[in-house]
């Protein structure tokens, strides 16, 4: 039976800081784990990369492994948290979110008791696809979707209105998009230019 899997996250956020990660979509609670990779696990994985809806049986025949093998292999690397989520990837511009957004927030104090209001906040909003905890004069960038200004603007008051911990946050909009892709450049696996 062919499995079916979807190339990478819609939404996601991740908070890095020190050894944690968190994301909205996983496909287990179980915390990542250090799996070693062999050649056959990186070819599947560059496969799911680029066509997640890519049948079992046709990864198994490009791989040279049996179906099974390949069915046992993307089951242990989901497990393992290697597979970090299943979900559509839609084009923002046709679900009416023609505007992707960067904002750059520096805080006043990045002590945990005082970031977890604003952590929790742009965890719960939709509309942040993305958030990273940064080095250099930021503590953390979002990547926000919205329609148009005045949504984001209602989005910037939802996580920053009121919060006395953000010093300042800094916003730039995209004029266009040169790519857009979560694939990873995994070792060994050859560039297929895009995906």
């Amino acid at each position: 039976m062919d499995g079916i899997l979807f190339r990478q996250p819609v939404v996601i956020c991740l908070f890095l800081t020190g050894l944690t990660q968190f994301s909205l979509y996983r496909t287990t609670d179980a915390p990542h784990v250090n799996t070693a990779l062999d050649s056959f696990d990186l070819a599947i994985l560059a496969i799911l990369q680029a066509d997640n809806l890519t049948p079992q049986r046709e990864i198994a025949e490009r791989v040279h492994l049996s179906p099974a093998a390949v069915q046992r292999r993307i089951r242990r690397l989901q497990d393992s948290g290697v597979i970090a989520a299943n979900a559509a990837v839609l084009d923002p511009e046709a679900v009416g979110l023609p505007l992707t957004i960067f904002i750059s927030v520096q805080l006043v104090n990045e002590l945990d008791a005082l970031t977890a209001q604003f952590r929790a906040r742009v965890a719960a909003e939709v509309a942040v696809q993305q958030c990273y905890n940064v080095t250099g004069d930021t503590d953390y960038l979002l990547i926000v979707a919205a329609a148009d200004m005045q949504e984001y603007q209602a989005i910037t008051r939802r996580l920053f209105d009121g919060d006395q911990n953000i010093r300042r946050f800094n916003t730039s909009i995209a004029l266009g998009t040169l790519k857009r892709s979560l694939s990873l450049p995994l070792p060994g696996a050859a560039s297929t230019g895009g995906a």
